[in-house]
């Protein structure tokens, strides 16, 4: 499935997936002392709903980790 970048300011890029229902967002730590990386999945699933969160040393390894969990979780469970 498809991810859409549906917000993209205030040091915050979020991309949806194509069905609404998992979110992907990088920012930066206040402080500039790295970034944040999140996914939010609001599926039904044996398991319940998945959301985790990472922090990072900087913006090239926080884009990468959002790269891998956009294609991770391309597709709802």
């Amino acid at each position: 499935m498809d991810w859409s970048v549906s917000r993209d300011r205030d040091g915050v890029t979020e991309w949806e997936r194509g069905d609404g229902l998992a979110t992907v967002r990088v920012r930066e730590k206040g402080g500039a002392s790295g970034w944040v990386v999140r996914i939010d999945v609001l599926e039904q699933a044996a398991d319940g709903p998945d959301y985790r969160r990472e922090s990072v040393a900087d913006e090239d390894d926080a884009a990468d980790l959002a790269e891998e969990w956009r294609e991770a979780f391309a597709d709802p469970a």
